[in-house]
């Protein structure tokens, strides 16, 4: 775990500096930018400057704790050399392993502090992406729609998903509505620039999943504004609630929050690969570590048995199949 957070931060921290660098450049040439986007670039800042020391400590406190646990390892060695367990040894391993354990509890809680900081960045970056939008505007890293090529479409859904979050919850905690295969809350509204499935009509009349971004939503009318997520379709719709099935927020874990997963045979829509469509599958196998994706059999009436090889989708890109399974 607190590999992941650190290599995850310090990756961050190179790379989002120099985005908020430029943004803060865009900012000074562009009239159409708000004073909350000045705002969020000063937010972002203070979070990586917040986030920087996060590592530091976390750098400081394994290295407190280092020398507790070689003593531990070399109290075990003498015992083995000694081929017997004392009451002397008995209670110092007791009190070197009350004290790892806080150790441990320390640095897990620097650690929980830092993916919160990562989590706010980057919601905050969205929201800054949302905002140039409207506006018009983008940095390098973000072209206009217009100009975005298939191939780096899919590269840009392989990163998403992959970089979903890992929902790392405390002992006792259960995982909360948008992780893994939970749904959201009945009253739950998706924020624009929420990826979501979304059911529209195609071009021949069939309806069809689409993998959209939402826009807006009305309370009045209690519909979405999705755009079609695929630069080839361009194209926007309004779509009642019902026609909308908010993605994962988060990954759930396999080894600890089995149950927040979809389990064999289970039905499910799945985003195809390579394509922004979803459709009707089985699932094959769940995943069986945090990284892992799911396993699934596709609908295919041109395979004997109406399904297609296992194919691998990733978590991000699996929900929920409201519609019967076919018989």
């Amino acid at each position: 775990m607190r590999r992941g957070v650190l290599r995850a931060a310090t990756k961050l921290i190179r790379g989002k500096k120099a985005v908020w660098v430029s943004s803060c450049r865009e900012s000074s040439n562009a009239p159409l930018y708000t004073m909350a986007l000045v705002s969020a670039d000063s937010r972002i800042a203070e979070l990586l400057t917040e986030l920087h020391q996060l590592i530091k400590q976390t750098q400081e406190e394994r290295s407190r704790s280092e020398h507790n646990l070689v003593n531990i390892q070399k109290t075990h060695e003498r015992m083995q050399t000694e081929n017997k367990i004392s009451p002397y040894y008995r209670t110092k391993l007791r009190g070197l392993y009350t004290t790892a354990k806080a150790d441990a509890e320390a640095e897990c809680n620097i650690l929980r502090k830092a993916l919160d900081k990562i989590a706010e960045i980057k919601s905050l970056l969205e929201e800054r992406r949302i905002a140039a939008k409207i506006a018009g505007l983008y940095n390098d890293s973000e072209p206009p729609r217009k100009t975005m090529r298939r191939g780096v479409l899919m590269t840009l859904l392989q990163q998403s998903a992959m970089t979903l979050p890992l929902w790392i919850g405390k002992p006792g905690d259960k995982p909360p509505p948008l992780c893994g295969a939970i749904p959201a809350s009945g009253d739950y509204v998706a924020k624009p620039g929420d990826k979501v499935a979304a059911r529209v009509k195609a071009v021949d009349g069939d309806e069809q999943w689409i993998l959209a971004e939402v826009v807006s939503y009305s309370h009045a009318t209690n519909k979405y504004e999705v755009d079609d997520i695929d630069e080839e379709g361009k194209e926007r719709h309004t779509l009642s609630r019902r026609r909308i099935i908010p993605l994962p927020q988060w990954k759930a874990n396999p080894e600890t929050d089995p149950e927040a997963l979809f389990q064999k045979e289970q039905l499910v829509l799945a985003l195809y690969p390579q394509t922004t469509c979803f459709y009707r599958a089985l699932i094959h196998t769940p995943p069986q570590r945090p990284q892992d994706d799911y396993s699934v059999l596709f609908e295919d009436t041109s395979y004997a048995d109406g399904y297609s090889p296992p194919l691998n989708v990733a978590q991000r890109y699996v929900v929920a199949c409201k519609e019967p399974k076919k018989k």
